[in-house]
This record gives structure tokens, sequence and C-alpha cells, in this order.
């Protein structure tokens, strides 16, 4: 009888160009981990590297988590095994994992890619790849916890320009 290893680190590979996808890595690193999870852009170099079987197109779509021994889930398995690795949230983990836990977790999952897909269809009418209302730092939107979404117009983080 053969034993399966444990998981011991989870790579997410995740759509760095995305603003909800970014806010969840964010949100993702600051939460007590018991298993350790390590962000990665889908599609990047670095992904690619690591990973050389996976279709990295497909990881652009939807999430995906590579186990440190080769196991790949995506979409709904991917955000259940995520939380399944964060102390506080293992408990949810546990009851997605169930039949009808699966279904909350696919819709989920849906609702975030119909979000991802509104912004895509905005920024492309908008001439971009994903920019349009796509908020991003570069752009002088910033997030914190505290304080929710703060808009900074570029060059103006010292407060001397106003608005035209």
């Amino acid at each position: 009888m053969n034993a399966i290893a444990p998981v011991r680190r989870l790579t997410v590979l995740y759509d760095a160009e995305c603003s909800l996808c970014a806010f969840l890595r964010d949100w993702l690193l600051r939460q007590p981990q018991l298993v350790p999870l390590e962000p990665v852009p889908a599609g990047s170099e670095e992904a690619r590297r690591r990973f050389p079987g996976l279709d990295h197109g497909a990881t652009l779509e939807e999430i995906t988590v590579v186990g440190d021994g080769g196991q790949v889930y995506r979409g709904p398995a991917a955000w259940v095994v995520t939380l399944w690795a964060l102390r506080e949230h293992r408990p949810l983990a546990h009851r997605l994992s169930t039949p009808s836990g699966a279904w909350l977790a696919r819709g989920a999952v849906l609702a975030a890619a119909k979000w991802r897909g509104a912004q895509w269809h905005e920024d492309r009418r908008a001439g971009g790849q994903w920019g349009g209302r796509v908020y991003r730092r570069a752009d002088g939107w910033t997030y914190t916890p505290d304080g929710g979404w703060t808009y900074t117009m570029p060059g103006c983080a010292d407060g001397t320009c106003a608005p035209r």
C-alpha cells in the first residue's frame, strides 16, 4: 500500500492584471496559514519554468493551485484547497468539499468569473488589454482594509495638484 504524501506547500497561480485577483492574493497572504501559500502570476515566465506541463492559457482563465507533489486543482477545487490551507478557513473548506458545499463553491467561482468577464469586456471597449475599469495602483487606486478603495491622481501623491 502506497501512502499519499502530505501537501507541504501550495502555489496559487493568479491573474496579476486582474484587480480582484490581486486583492485576493493580498488577502490570502495576510491570513494565518497552516500550509504555506505562494502566489505566482499565471502565465509568467516563472510559472512556465516551474510548471512546464500546465496549460498556461487556461491558468489565466480560472484559478489554478499546484501542490508540491504535483497535484493540480482548478476552479472550485482550487478555492477549496486554498481555504483548506488557511487556519481560520479550514472548517469552511471542509464544508465546501461536501456535495452541497460544492454548489456554493462553484457559485462563488462563477460569480468571480462573471465579474472578471465584465471587466474584460469594459476594457476591450476602452481599447486596452485588461485596463478599462480594472483598477491598478499605477492608475492611482489603492486599497486598505481600514479605508477601502481610494484614488489619488497620478503625480499628486503629495497633494499639490487638483483635478482639472
